[in-house]
């Protein structure tokens, strides 16, 4: 400020800033801007960069190599997309393509919808609940080799439980690998048995956040119990829903433990490629026979299925509901 004398008056008028606070307010809105605006995505930086490391570049990388005659220590030849249409014609790879589809519809239906059951029944006043709903979750810290093993010896033809079992109601034996339908069936029950249980939780997690109130309500216009599952719990737990399908739908397509220890640690997934899935062709192709770029274009193509496939699942279960 600077003294100002006028006709007598004295007042004070502000001085201009100077260059010095300038820079000052300059700085301020600086940090002001990084804290609001830059630090949140600093915090989150982390994740994208693994990401880049660990899953764009791998990603960009094996479309890189599906273009190319790729041998372990032989020529690298650009080919352009001859292994796709190689790939599009090879019954082989369609036959995994249809096994996969085929456990991954066996599986995954069945699973949420006992998931979803199970959690609805989880969600009740029970006694011990925390013991049951920490007990569902045993399957999933079980390794899945021992539970590939155990699976693989319930379903042997002469010395299974499950054989026995039949054979107790006058079913003839039967060889669960022999035949598409029997491995899809054995397989399929190995998925359920050790993730119908967390999805389980996870849909009770989502029904612990709808309001009681609106249970109640229902109640007192007469809503039954099974009513209200069908029109409450299930339409607002569609967000849930949508993500466990998602996950399931990923998990089914890039199946490869449970059919590789069924088959006694093959990759061709039975004598005529009965339960052979499509990861267990790439991982043949890759490190038996040793054409990386065949295989990394069937893992693009696998890609693109998991997307397709992911969109279906989306819009379906989008529309639960709509029609209540």
């Amino acid at each position: 400020m600077s003294l100002d004398v006028d006709a007598g008056r004295t007042r004070l008028r502000p001085v201009p800033p100077g260059p010095h606070r300038h820079r000052q307010s300059g700085r301020r809105h600086l940090l002001s801007w990084l804290d609001m605006r830059a630090t949140p995505y600093l915090f989150v930086s982390p994740y994208f960069v693994l990401f880049a490391l660990f899953g764009l570049f791998p990603l960009v990388f094996t479309l890189w190599v599906s273009l190319h005659e790729w041998q372990l220590a032989g020529d690298r030849d650009f080919i352009g997309m001859e292994n796709y249409t190689q790939l599009l014609a090879d019954t082989k790879f369609w036959n995994s393509v249809g096994n996969t589809v085929g456990i991954f519809v066996l599986a995954t239906v069945p699973q949420l919808l006992i998931a979803l059951l199970l959690a609805n029944a989880l969600n009740k006043r029970l006694r011990g609940r925390l013991v049951l709903r920490l007990s569902v979750l045993i399957p999933l810290v079980t390794s899945v080799v021992a539970v590939g093993v155990i699976f693989t010896q319930l379903y042997a033809r002469d010395y299974g439980l499950v054989n026995w079992l039949l054979g107790t109601l006058g079913v003839e034996p039967i060889h669960w690998q022999n035949q598409k339908w029997s491995s899809w069936i054995a397989i399929a029950t190995m998925v359920d048995w050790r993730w119908t249980g967390y999805n389980a939780i996870i849909y009770l997690a989502g029904m612990q956040t709808i309001s009681k109130d609106i249970y109640e309500a229902a109640s007192i216009d007469g809503a039954t119990p099974r009513r209200q599952f069908w029109t409450i719990t299930v339409p607002l737990l569609k967000p849930t829903i949508i993500f466990t399908v998602i996950v399931s739908t990923i998990g089914g397509f890039t199946l490869f433990a449970e059919p590789v220890i069924f088959g006694g640690g093959g990759m061709t997934g039975g004598t005529v490629g009965q339960f052979q899935t499509v990861a267990m062709f790439i991982v043949k192709e890759a490190f038996r026979d040793f054409d990386y770029g065949y295989a990394a274009a069937a893992a693009w193509i696998l890609f693109l299925l998991i997307l397709i496939a992911a969109l279906i699942n989306f819009a379906i279960t989008r529309g639960l509901g709509r029609s209540r």
